[in-house]
């Protein structure tokens, strides 16, 4: 019998993003202010371990519908390089600069590719694997 015992790979995206929301409302909460950093840069840095972890709790599915994950990970990934986009041009825009810009930056694009892994995983773990060919 096989096992269809899965990584935690949900839960540490989970984890990694809300990691990110937390150290944005912080920023946010701080601002017109240079807001400290330390606490945003420990989020940015356990957010960013959490969804290495992910990804290699990933990369060792087997069997795994890969070409379903890549699929929807093109096109979410397209999604959320845009809304990012918008949201540190926000950022600029209300002035945000220096450290906390460079900060604000890191997390927007952890934002940007854990909410598309976490979405190309849900729909690729349910999906029949492409057999590979003999």
């Amino acid at each position: 019998m096989v096992s269809s015992r899965r990584a935690p790979v949900s839960m540490l995206l989970v984890l990694s993003m809300a990691l990110i929301i937390v150290g944005g409302i912080y920023i946010a909460g701080n601002l017109p202010h240079v807001p400290p950093l330390a606490p945003d840069v420990v989020l940015l840095v356990l957010s960013v371990l959490l969804a290495g972890a992910a990804v290699a709790a990933l990369s060792r599915q087997r069997p795994f519908a890969w070409d379903s994950f890549f699929r929807v990970m093109r096109w979410t990934l397209l999604a959320y390089v845009v809304i990012g986009g918008m949201l540190e041009y926000i950022f600029v825009v209300d002035g945000v600069r220096g450290d906390a810009l460079i900060v604000t930056t890191l997390m927007l694009l952890v934002y940007a590719v854990d909410i598309p892994m976490l979405l190309s995983y849900s729909v690729a773990r349910y999906q029949t694997p492409a057999e590979s060919p003999a």
